[in-house]
């Protein structure tokens, strides 16, 4: 597991995402654009998640796991393995998910849907926040209670995604039930902006040429459920991202997520790397 102060030094290449300047490697951690991991290809990423709340409450480390595989053309789906750790607080396994992303559309589009579903089996102390949806703060009770607390939920969202000049443009709408409790049905967002450095490769091979770097920005937060809007209890981030291409098949991230919102932490952190086996070549 990384360190909090590791995820704080990825935290300075951020600055770098004010420089001007499409490229597929996507630099977003909770924002999905439209494109679909290719058939028969296998992705192994790891990341984490560094909350530095406020009022207090401990910093936290929340890492994952994701293997991704590309079904079809029009078909990937995905397993996330989740935990915790905190400063004084142990750790926990805080459960699993599934995730399948379909596209109905094979050529580009102005406005290019994808649709998401996935299913979770999470405990209370999840924190990764790959998604945020409701309103209320993310639960600070001590983990060896949190991880009593079983929930299984279903997840949906709409991706729209586009491509503008060089700029991918993302929105995706998120719906969440609960199939534990009687909640109603939570919603939350997410919008991203992201681009490469450069348009057109360089012709040599190079791991810090301008065009192996993807650089943006997304917010994301929730939005109340069916039961009440509760504006005033919402977390909403906005984080600048970075991509790094650093070989044909591996590729790291980061992000500094600001909270914008009494409700939300202080910061999110975000690290990651994938690394991407092509096991057949499909049409």
């Amino acid at each position: 597991m990384f360190s909090f102060r590791l995820c704080v030094l990825t935290a300075l290449l951020i600055p770098l995402t004010i420089l001007p300047a499409l490229a597929q490697e996507r630099a977003y951690f909770v924002t999905y654009d439209h494109y679909l991991e290719e058939r028969g290809n296998l992705e192994i990423a790891f990341a984490t998640t560094t909350g530095v709340p406020k009022k207090g409450d401990r910093v936290y480390t929340a890492p994952w796991l994701e293997i991704e595989y590309g079904v079809t053309g029009w078909w990937t789906a995905e397993l996330y393995l989740e935990g915790v750790t905190t400063r004084g607080d142990g750790n926990a396994f805080t459960g699993w998910r599934f995730e399948n992303r379909f596209r109905p559309f094979r050529n580009e589009h102005r406005i290019n849907p994808v649709l998401y579903v996935e299913y979770e089996s999470l405990n209370e102390a999840t924190r990764i926040q790959k998604e945020i949806v409701g309103a209320g703060r993310v639960h600070f009770e001590p983990i060896a209670e949190l991880r009593r607390e079983q929930a299984h939920e279903l997840e949906g969202k709409l991706i729209l995604s586009s491509v503008v000049g060089p700029w991918n443009l993302s929105e995706n709408f998120v719906f969440e039930k609960n199939l534990s409790a009687s909640e109603g049905v939570e919603f939350g967002y997410s919008v991203g902006a992201a681009r490469s450095l450069g348009t057109l490769a360089s012709g040599r091979s190079c791991r810090f040429c301008a065009e192996n770097f993807v650089v943006g920005v997304e917010a994301y937060g929730g939005l109340g459920s069916t039961v009440a809007f509760e504006g005033a209890e919402q977390r909403h981030y906005v984080a600048p991202v970075v991509g790094w291409h650093v070989a044909d098949r591996t590729t790291f991230k980061a992000s500094a997520g600001f909270g914008l919102t009494e409700n939300s932490d202080r910061y999110l952190l975000r690290f990651g790397f994938s690394y991407e086996l092509p096991t057949r070549r499909g049409r």
